[in-house]
């Protein structure tokens, strides 16, 4: 799984000034949950993570390039499960 390619998506969106400071948390709490090593299996860490980023895309004031962005890594995860 190419890991850090997830992650550098969802710190570009983290770190975009023009996205909503509760969407930044909850990309920065996806972050968190892909990084965690507190022995999840993978399957579920990215289980996790699609359903914090599913939460996101009802979310009325995400900007449609960032509910796109979300969208790509949500599909690079489910490729990975």
């Amino acid at each position: 799984m190419d890991l850090q390619l997830i992650m550098d998506s969802l710190a570009t969106i983290e770190e975009d000034n023009s996205v909503p400071k509760n969407v930044r948390a909850k990309i920065k709490d996806a972050m968190s949950l892909l990084l965690d090593e507190n022995g999840k299996s993978t399957a579920i860490k990215l289980d996790q993570v699609m359903q914090h980023l599913d939460e996101l895309n009802d979310d009325p004031n995400l900007p449609p390039y960032t509910r796109t962005q979300i969208w790509s890594v949500v599909s690079t995860l489910s490729q990975k499960q």
